[in-house]
């Protein structure tokens, strides 16, 4: 069974930068994966904020579009999360998974904690 470690989170203030990477353990075919990040806010429902198909193409969210940016690393099993521009409100924990068929595939890995706050 594959699973995703997220890392790279962090307190950070606002305007600053972080990046998060996502390693796919267990997997021969992480190439071919389409591969989301989500975020979850306290008290809120998750929510997509980004996603990189198997031949690198991207889309994002309105909130983070010109901040955020994903990029890919298959050699490495790897997706990572360039965040620029961070605001309050990017503050919550980030996660990483496979996208399948428009939703999200397989289990959460642990996520990684983003805090923006001076």
């Amino acid at each position: 069974q594959v699973q995703f470690v997220e890392s790279g989170g962090g307190l950070v203030q606002p305007g600053g930068s972080l990046r998060l990477s996502c390693v796919a353990s267990g997997s021969t075919g992480f190439y071919i994966y389409d591969m989301g990040w989500y975020r979850q806010a306290p008290e809120k429902e998750r929510e997509l904020v980004g996603s990189i198909v198997n031949v690198g193409r991207t889309s994002y969210a309105h909130s983070v579009k010109g901040r955020f940016t994903i990029s890919r690393d298959n050699a490495k099993n790897t997706v990572y999360l360039q965040m620029n521009s961070l605001k309050p409100e990017d503050t919550a924990v980030y996660y990483c998974i496979r996208i399948r068929a428009g939703r999200p595939f397989g289990s959460w890995g642990q996520g990684t904690q983003v805090t923006v706050s001076s």
